[in-house]
């Protein structure tokens, strides 16, 4: 048999590159981080979970500003009001609607004005760094990549799941109305991860492309991790 012309990897099939999309996701989703485990275990004093709600904004906030920059890679009409409508679940399509204002009232909810969260001084550098790099990522990757980063959608609904019983359970006084965007992303998460998937193994046609969708989820998911240990460090440091 001649060996010559075959390629040096194989392209793994849908099934396979799928497999390893949602391990990569899995094995390095931020649900695992030391910081995560200890909200979802009662153990955030209420300013610890007041500063995780501050940093998180700011990554909250840069969610439509890469959806953005995704949409205007698209091709086609339909892929771009498909993306689009991420911008708008974030934005809202009017005034007071949509993720970025229920993220302001959970904050309101646990005791922050919205100044503190919109005027971003409490944010720290590492958080800083996390979002720009990924908001970077999204500017200047291919749509694959971008794509494929926003896989981390696909472990989204059970984090949010586990969060609103978190929350509901040992922080009571974050009162209903707080929870909002928790549970709002469970349908969201759910679609969009769906869609993001079918692109990412539609537009994946070479073991080079299946490799560079798997790293880019990597990074995502290193990016969120980096955020929480921001964070956490800074806890640390003013518990000594």
């Amino acid at each position: 048999m001649n060996t010559a012309s075959a390629p040096l990897t194989e392209r793994w099939t849908s099934p396979e590159f799928e497999a390893r999309l949602r391990a990569a996701g899995e094995e390095r989703y931020h649900d695992r981080h030391p910081f995560n485990l200890r909200m979802h275990s009662g153990d955030l004093s209420p300013a610890e979970l007041r500063r995780w709600i501050v940093n998180r904004f700011h990554y909250q906030r840069h969610i439509p500003v890469k959806d953005a920059l995704i949409t205007a890679k698209l091709n086609t009409p339909a892929l771009r009001r498909m993306w689009l409508r991420r911008i708008q679940d974030h934005d809202g399509r009017e005034e007071g609607e949509g993720g970025i204002e229920r993220w302001l009232r959970l904050g309101e909810a646990a005791g922050l004005d919205r100044e503190t969260l919109l005027c971003a001084d409490g944010v720290l550098p590492g958080v800083r760094l996390a979002v720009d790099g990924y908001v970077n990522f999204c500017r200047l990757g291919s749509p694959l990549e971008a794509v494929a980063a926003s896989l981390t959608e696909l472990s989204a609904p059970d984090l949010m799941r586990a969060r609103i019983d978190a929350f509901e359970r040992h922080y009571p006084w974050i009162g209903p109305r707080g929870l909002s965007y928790f549970r709002g992303r469970v349908p969201q998460g759910r679609r969009d991860s769906r869609e993001a998937l079918g692109l990412v193994l539609g537009w994946a046609r070479s073991r080079a492309d299946q490799e560079r969708a798997v790293a880019a989820l990597r990074f995502k998911c290193d990016v969120l991790w980096s955020l929480l240990d921001a964070v956490d460090r800074a806890d640390r440091r003013e518990q000594t």
